[in-house]
């Protein structure tokens, strides 16, 4: 500590004693333009200025007709995943409603084959019933 204060007065003394440089000079020369002219000028760099501002909004819309482009990409791909979960979901319906329809066909013709055993075997045994009968009289 005591060192860095010796030493301050010393960089403080080297500092004011250099030279420093600095811009003094100013420069003076003046350029004259004609009243159109610099009419034509200021019109210009107005209307510079405006193309500028006009390139920025049109910039601006670009990127977001390009989001709304990406945004309805992503919702036309969602609706076309929809679809195809649909028509699975219709064919796996179809193929049951298939399945159940050759089911109940097979238990009708089951049934009908019941029916005609009962009719059968009803009609079987009523004749054994009467057979019998008289067979015993």
């Amino acid at each position: 500590m005591k060192l860095i204060l010796k030493w301050m007065p010393l960089i403080l003394l080297t500092m004011m004693s250099l030279q420093s440089f600095s811009q003094s000079v100013i420069d003076t020369t003046k350029i004259q333009i004609k009243k159109p002219i610099a009419r034509l000028v200021i019109k210009d760099l107005i209307q510079g200025d405006g193309n500028a501002q006009e390139v920025i909004l049109l910039n601006s819309k670009v990127n977001t007709l390009n989001q709304k482009v990406v945004l309805q990409d992503s919702i036309i791909f969602n609706l076309n995943f929809q679809i195809d979960n649909f028509n699975s979901i219709l064919y796996s319906k179809r193929s049951q409603l298939d399945l159940s329809q050759e089911l109940s066909k097979k238990l009708q013709i089951d049934l009908k084959k019941q029916k005609f055993k009962t009719k059968l075997i009803s009609g079987t045994g009523i004749m054994i019933i009467i057979g019998t009968a008289l067979l015993v009289k």
